[in-house]
């Protein structure tokens, strides 16, 4: 009703004939707010859209989207790539905003002034980073708001495993407070990459939380099919304290989190979310994670039993690791990154454990993605921060991060049936938007097309858009996608990605509003 009527308010005026900046003519539109799924025009006047209609109308630039879909731009919780070439290859996919939440960063506000002087193709923020908080205060640092901060701590244990003193407890909740009062997202925390910190420690960042009226997001400390230390408990943990507190907790990546024991995990959320207990989830479609070799989850005598993996299940550029390999990289290169196979999206059995997270209705569609990386003329990883375009041939990464959102619309919807189109639309834009808009007014007029929500926009012909990032070769960029608009302006066009787009804005938290 709130489409019709404030479509039927523009159509009573002159506006419908006047030309508008852009106009996207003829395709098959779908809001998954509305449940408007028709053949329609579509008016973006500066950053807002200004018109929905059968109707003719005119604009300066006209776009033919006859036999594609138009659809509100992705929203991705759950981004770590950050640089230019990471978010180009998130928008040629449709991705309109990417954001890192898992992990966060402190300090907050020079991540965000550091990203304000770049010409960046879509929207951007970020939580602050708990994991970022506890290695600045065991290693008595200063933090920076970088990726490589996390990394280059990973050859410590004390802030992975020991329990934070009182004064040091002081100094964490401390570096967090200040990044939301920055502008900070909510309170990343990536307690799978910690897993000794204390339950009142994991209780004070839910507090937190709920006094800022922001969510956590949260990579659970375990990761194990089995008991005591289980996927499950530590779901359970997360839920407790979301009951407890009030705060709302994000579970992040359940499907990688849960591993096999996904139809419990799932059932838990399922029960705690009819139970009015304020708890999100996400899931990415791969039976495959990415993460560092000298992750606390990789530690201990049965760590491989509990995971059901090996040596094998990792995969290092485009090859498989051996046992004497993990050992030197985790003795030697505890942070490099690894492509870790949890489950055979080949066996149908794993497959349809992978299903059940992705296709559960109150699942929203995240990439996890990963920055790209590059091997030195010594052997050494680093991440790719240059601006070359397409990337250079010799760069890495997990598939899904140039193939999340296309693989959704090619595998579950177009090849297998197990998720309708305008479903596919949901979790991937307006259900990423419902997840944060109580914290984030922003958000409230993203994932939706309707007349007044911001122009972010994406337009792709269904019977083509694919994924084509493999594990051997992630760098192959999707196909199918015809336009991306992000606040009005052109980050894709004809299939190619308009370079130097200055589109993107921050997106923070009502604290700095």
């Amino acid at each position: 009703m709130r489409f019709f009527l404030a479509t039927l308010a523009i159509f009573s005026t002159s506006t419908a004939l006047m030309a508008n900046d852009i106009v996207i003519i003829g395709g098959r539109v779908i809001d998954p707010e509305t449940g408007l799924d028709a053949v329609r025009n579509v008016a973006i006047e500066g950053d807002k859209i200004v018109a929905i209609s059968e109707f003719p109308l005119e604009g300066d630039v006209v776009i033919d989207a006859t036999g594609h879909v138009v659809s509100p731009g992705f929203i991705d919780l759950h981004s770590h790539g950050q640089n230019i070439g990471d978010y180009r290859m998130q928008v040629v996919q449709g991705v309109t905003t990417a954001l890192e939440l898992e992990s966060g960063i402190v300090p907050v506000s020079d991540w965000y002034e550091d990203q304000a002087t770049k010409k960046l193709p879509m929207n951007y923020g970020a939580s602050a980073g708990w994991t970022h908080s506890r290695i600045a205060t065991f290693s008595d640092t200063d933090p920076l708001a970088t990726a490589a901060f996390f990394t280059d701590a990973q050859g410590r244990t004390d802030w992975k495993q020991d329990i934070a003193s009182p004064e040091q407890s002081e100094r964490i909740m401390s570096l967090l407070e200040q990044g939301l009062k920055d502008g900070a997202l909510g309170i990343g925390v990536n307690a799978g990459y910690a897993p000794g910190f204390g339950h009142k420690e994991y209780y004070a960042l839910a507090e937190l939380a709920k006094k800022y009226n922001v969510p956590t997001y949260t990579h659970v400390r375990y990761a194990s099919n089995t008991e005591p230390q289980s996927s499950f408990e530590a779901i359970q943990e997360l839920i407790s304290l979301a009951a407890i507190t009030g705060a709302h907790m994000h579970l992040c990546h359940i499907n990688s989190t849960s591993l096999s024991d996904i139809k419990a995990t799932m059932a838990l959320v399922e029960k705690a979310q009819a139970q009015g207990i304020n708890v999100t989830t996400e899931a990415y479609p791969y039976g495959a994670a990415s993460t560092v070799v000298g992750a606390a989850m990789f530690s201990g005598p049965d760590w491989r039993d509990r995971m059901d993996s090996t040596a094998n299940n990792f995969q290092l550029g485009a090859d498989r690791m051996t046992e004497d390999e993990l050992a030197d990289y985790q003795a030697n290169k505890p942070g490099t990154f690894i492509v870790w196979h949890f489950l055979d999206e080949a066996d149908p059995a794993a497959l349809s454990l992978l299903d059940v997270s992705v296709t559960n209705p109150a699942t929203a569609i995240a990439s996890d993605s990963v920055f790209w990386s590059y091997f030195d003329e010594n052997g050494n990883i680093l991440q790719y921060e240059g601006d070359e375009w397409p990337l250079p041939d010799n760069v890495f990464s997990h598939p899904r991060s140039t193939g999340t959102y296309t693989k959704i619309l090619r595998s579950y919807v177009r090849e297998r049936g197990v998720l309708s189109l305008s479903e596919a639309i949901r979790k991937m834009s307006l259900l990423p938007a419902q997840t944060l808009e109580d914290s984030v007014p922003q958000m409230r007029t993203k994932g939706r097309l309707q007349v007044g929500m911001d122009a972010d926009i994406v337009v792709f012909d269904p019977a083509t858009v694919a994924d084509l990032a493999t594990f051997e070769n992630a760098n192959q960029l999707t196909v199918g996608v015809q336009t991306v608009i992000v606040n009005g302006g052109f980050s894709v066009r004809d299939e190619e990605l308009v370079l130097d787009a200055p589109n993107g804005r921050a997106i923070r938290n009502a604290v700095v509003d």
